[in-house]
């Protein structure tokens, strides 16, 4: 059996997309699994060896360059390797126009996707033209378990399991780059687009300081993330703001990290996919949708216009330490 998955964005939503790989190859182990996705995101998805062949999308950088004769040639390009292969079953459970139309574009026999969106998505329904079967959801589905269930209601087996990212485990001894120490070390993940997300300067401070002698290591994607970074190393003893990593190397930050705190945000979720211990921070969105429910190893703290605490936090380093 052939299938293709259709997810392509942002980075938490593949992440939560990978468990529908584990899923289908548990209930039929020789299905051979290729996936579109945006190209940035090319990396994550290759850690996954259920995924057979990755078809890179660049919608982000065509769009800027649509009049170009190199762009409009990429574009051919992918809808040629798109169409390349025939497929018993597409899959998109982004439930988007632009999704939609790869899917339509796909040559499948069946093509699966999601009925409904879940509250507060950018679901678009007009992407339910493209499909031969439309499943759905309850609205306040977990991120992970969408997808999941699309599939198994499309291949007739039973959602019953803990999710399986598929992503391999740090190996003893393994090569790190040479800003990644040795020792273990804490990750903050501070940054996030959405301003009311974050969580408090003073807060970060308070935390960092309490695990020393522990290192803390401070990522950032932006120059005001950077900044913001520079100014929490400013408060905490031994604190180092890392040089602007990739995206492969900010995978590799959160698979080896002994302690990662976050707010709501990819490399947060990341960190819980790898089963490390991950301390996940709400403040203004809501926990029910993208929580690491799959191991006591992450602990889930504050929700949409509550945030944690200090001593919440601090309790649960005491419970992950």
């Amino acid at each position: 059996m052939k299938i293709l998955l259709v997810r392509v964005s942002s980075l938490g939503d593949v992440l939560h997309n990978l468990p529908m790989v584990a899923d289908i190859k548990r209930h039929f182990p020789d299905a051979v699994i290729d996936w579109v996705v945006e190209e940035g995101y090319v990396s994550l998805v290759r850690l996954n060896p259920g995924v057979r062949r990755i078809i890179p999308w660049a919608l982000r950088r065509w769009r800027k360059s649509l009049t170009k004769r190199a762009t409009r040639a990429e574009i051919a390009a992918f809808f040629h390797e798109l169409r390349a292969e025939e497929y018993d079953y597409v899959f998109d459970t982004q439930g988007l126009l632009k999704t939609g139309i790869i899917m339509g574009a796909a040559r499948g026999r069946h093509k699966v996707g999601l009925a409904n969106g879940s509250e507060g998505s950018g679901y678009e329904g007009i992407s339910r033209i493209f499909h031969t079967q439309s499943v759905p959801t309850d609205p306040r589905t977990h991120a992970v378990a969408r997808g999941r269930i699309v599939a198994a209601a499309a291949l007739g087996y039973a959602v019953d399991v803990a999710p399986d990212f598929g992503l391999p485990a740090p190996v003893p001894g393994e090569a790190r780059p040479d800003w990644m120490p040795e020792a273990p070390y804490a990750v903050f993940f501070h940054g996030t687009a959405r301003a009311a997300k974050k969580w408090a300067r003073a807060n970060w401070i308070a935390v960092g300081r309490a695990l020393a002698p522990m290192p803390v290591l401070l990522a950032w994607g932006s120059a005001a993330e950077k900044a913001e970074a520079e100014a929490l190393a400013a408060g905490i003893p031994g604190a180092r703001v890392l040089p602007k990593l990739s995206m492969d190397e900010a995978v590799q930050l959160a698979r080896h990290a002994a302690l990662a705190i976050g707010v709501d945000t990819g490399l947060t979720h990341i960190a819980a996919a790898f089963v490390r211990p991950t301390i996940e921070l709400y403040c203004d969105s809501p926990k029910w949708k993208t929580e690491g429910n799959w191991s006591p190893r992450i602990v889930n703290l504050g929700d949409r216009g509550a945030p944690p605490s200090v001593d919440e936090v601090l309790a649960a380093v005491g419970r992950l330490t």
